[in-house]
């Protein structure tokens, strides 16, 4: 609790209920009304007006809410609001997006608020609107909300409260729809119940106007709760046989999942936890049609759906709560709903695989990664299955040539659109949307292939298909010579695309030339060509890394205006934290090669970019955008998208700075060489075990199930697994 306390700030409103219901309106026009009048999301589906509230007196009269001095508190699952009342009475609203797709706005009210009601009140688009009826505890009615695919999904919808209603009101009304009772239809009086639903005049246009009423409790009775309740029509509904609160996840025990993490920078101690809170604001429970496991959604809005593109990075974090159930999900779901070919859907629905897309992932390395931590057999069987038919389907569509290198066929599937590196291959890749018209080898691509044809080499024998090994060996090795022989780029001083009509290297300075680091392929000299891009302003080295276009490329721009138009989604030069995860993620593994500038470059790098995701470097303030200025670091907010998950910022925190490393054999502390005097991070509950690691000035500590290992912190500290079972000693290298 007190980490979700330490959260907590006047600025943000953004409520989920760790389950795919959420209420996160980028630019709220209600916010600052009684209620949920601002549209919530239900995955991917917009489902709004939600409610507002009223307070009426005996009389009937309504007591109007203004706010409160104290204005608005948020902290991870809770939104506090002050609200003056009548004669200076003060009421205090708390709103929570609960489990079970409620979202509740309970109340505390002044003595002199007793005598009267409590309302709830909506208006629903008639069109959209069926099965309107009482029901003992309000009102219920099932609403058909519509996606960007064209897609309906039918929702049930009921207000109701935590008492018996007073009186329900129901009317059909021309006119618009605002969060103010003055405007509602019933602000001119009338008390009759709703006994029945008159069919609206001249068809189905206009609005529902839907009211609840509930006697305010006497004072001493607690709070009072107004609910809206969304149920979806689905074959596997989310919260099926989890009503019970026993079963239902709940703020504090998400947050108790994870290790707690300092090291003594405010901004970096603050982002482990802000990220643990983005993780569960876009928690899906799964058992949603054809969303069935547990799994994080990408973002808010219509980003709230599992997408393949940012799945490997919340495989990388979500292994760090004890589980990994939303690690192994993030995974089994695209799996489950594979395509007969061997490729993947780019997004699921829960109700529909229509206009999908398909974007590149690293999925070998994001394997590995979870397996190293949570060792699941049925589902590294499962894994290796569908992955073995993905790889297949890789090798077979995008290099028919047999080149090692793998094609992008066009600018949106590698999740990096407007960008020189397609234009170099075709004047009109910006133009032309998803059309399959490139045939671009692309450098991210060959190096996500080569991961995953090296991590199938090496589970083959694991899950009983020891002749695969060979056949994936091959192909790991095609693709590395392609890399190294085909990709690097002399003249750049650089990995680059090729285009694949000439097979010429393109020669276009992007942040994806630096992936190869990840393999292990690079040799030493290239491997400090590429970290001199790093250090030089002329090209990657800018105040925040990393640029996703050199600072010398033509189109170059640091405020993402591409064409003479800012676009929502610019690459030409913009910090992307997806690409900036790569980046540290490579140099991380060079300085655990035995690279010492490596080493320095990530730690610099990693504490740089924490430091860049704080609103107006306000470390009180931490955000997490699509997309960031290189210089200013000032990020995209006329997108209104924060709290986007593709990266993996609470992962390099934990290997960068802690320096725990898990892998089958044991467990390491190893931290980059960073000035932090003092880091703790733990419990780490992984394999059955509990880890805990602290660095001090000059030692490191490791506990594992309570046994503790020292050491110098300048050297590797080790522990073997079956060295614990036999109660030995830990070595250090």
């Amino acid at each position: 609790m007190d980490r979700i306390e330490a959260l907590a700030r006047p600025d943000k409103w953004y409520l989920g209920g760790l389950d795919g219901v959420v209420w996160a309106p980028p630019f709220p026009r209600w916010l600052h009304r009684p209620g949920f009048w601002d549209p919530a999301h239900l995955l991917q589906y917009e489902a709004g007006p939600i409610f507002s509230v009223a307070l009426q007196g005996s009389a009937g009269a309504e007591i109007p809410f203004s706010p409160g001095p104290a204005g608005l508190r948020w902290r991870p699952g809770t939104l506090a609001a002050e609200w003056r009342t009548g004669e200076g009475g003060r009421a205090v609203e708390t709103r929570q997006v609960l489990p079970g797709g409620i979202l509740e706005s309970a109340w505390a009210l002044p003595p002199e608020a007793a005598v009267g009601f409590l309302v709830a009140f909506t208006a629903q688009p008639a069109a959209s609107v069926s099965g309107l009826q009482p029901s003992s505890e309000g009102v219920r009615w099932v609403r058909d909300l519509v996606d960007r695919a064209g897609q309906k999904l039918p929702v049930g919808m009921e207000i109701r409260g935590s008492g018996a209603p007073a009186w329900r009101r129901i009317l059909p009304s021309e006119g618009g729809a605002w969060p103010d009772w003055t405007a509602s239809p019933f602000a001119e009086g009338g008390t009759a119940d709703a006994s029945g639903i008159p069919e609206p005049a001249n068809g189905r246009s206009g609005w529902i106007w839907i009211a609840v009423a509930f006697p305010v409790p006497d004072p001493g009775q607690g709070s009072f709760s107004l609910r809206m309740h969304l149920d979806p029509r689905l074959s596997e509904r989310p919260w099926r046989g989890s009503s019970a609160p026993a079963n239902q996840l709940s703020w504090e025990s998400f947050f108790a999942g994870f290790p707690a993490f300092t090291c003594g920078d405010p901004r970096l101690d603050r982002t482990f936890d802000y990220r643990i809170y983005g993780l569960g604001l876009n928690r899906i429970e799964g058992r949603s049609g054809n969303v069935r496991h547990p799994c994080i959604a990408e973002g808010i809005e219509y980003f709230h759906v599992p997408i393949t593109y940012s799945a490997q990075c919340h495989m990388m974090e979500m292994r760090w709560r004890a589980g990994g159930r939303e690690a192994w999900g993030s995974l089994l779901n695209f799996l489950d709903n594979q395509k007969d070919d061997g490729s993947f859907h780019g997004r699921l629905y829960p109700n529909h695989l229509e206009r999908t897309d398909f974007y590149h992932a690293n999925w070998g390395d994001a394997l590995l990664a979870v397996h190293a931590m949570h060792p699941e057999p049925a589902a590294l069987a499962r894994c290796y299955d569908g992955l073995s038919r993905y790889a297949r389907w890789l090798n077979r569509s995008r290099d028919p040539e047999g080149s090692g290198m793998f094609t992008v066929v066009n600018h949106f599937e590698t999740g990096q659109e407007y960008m020189s590196r397609y234009m170099a291959v075709d004047p009109e890749a910006d133009v032309r949307g998803w059309q399959p018209r490139l045939r671009l080898k692309g450098i991210d691509v060959t190096v996500y292939a080569h991961q995953l044809f090296r991590a199938l080499a090496g589970l083959a024998g694991r899950v009983g298909r020891t002749g695969d090994a060979s056949d994936w060996e091959t192909l790991e090795r095609r693709c590395a010579a392609a890399i190294t022989e085909r990709m690097w780029c002399p003249e750049a001083r650089l990995f680059t695309d090729v285009d694949g009509k000439t097979f010429e290297r393109t020669g276009v300075k992007a942040a994806v030339g630096f992936y190869p680091m990840l393999t292990g392929l690079v040799d030493a000299v290239r491997l400090d060509a590429l970290m001199d891009h790093l250090e030089n302003p002329r090209t990657f080295g800018t105040p925040f890394p990393l640029p996703s276009s050199s600072v010398d490329d033509p189109r170059f721009s640091a405020e993402g205006v591409w064409r003479g138009k800012r676009r929502n989604c610019p690459w030409n030069g913009r910090v992307w934290p997806m690409t900036t995860s790569h980046l540290i993620e490579g140099l991380l593994r060079g300085w655990r090669r035995g690279n010492r500038r490596a080493g320095e470059l990530a730690a610099d790098r990693l504490i740089r970019f924490v430091h860049l995701m704080f609103t107006d470097g306000d470390p009180r303030r931490p955000n997490a955008f699509e997309h960031y200025n290189p210089y200013t670091g000032r990020a995209c907010h006329f997108r209104g998208i924060d709290d986007y998950q593709h990266s993996w910022v609470l992962d390099l925190l934990a290997r960068g700075i802690a320096g725990l490393h898990f892998d089958e054999e044991g467990v390491e502390v190893r931290p980059l060489p960073h000035e932090l005097p003092r880091v703790r991070l733990g419990p780490v509950r992984a394999r059955g075990r509990r880890v805990a690691v602290e660095l001090d000035e000059g030692r490191v500590s490791l506990a594992v199930d309570g046994t503790r290992y020292e050491g110098p912190r300048e050297r590797a500290l080790r522990v073997e697994w079956e060295t614990l079972d036999g109660r030995g000693e830990g070595r250090r290298r």
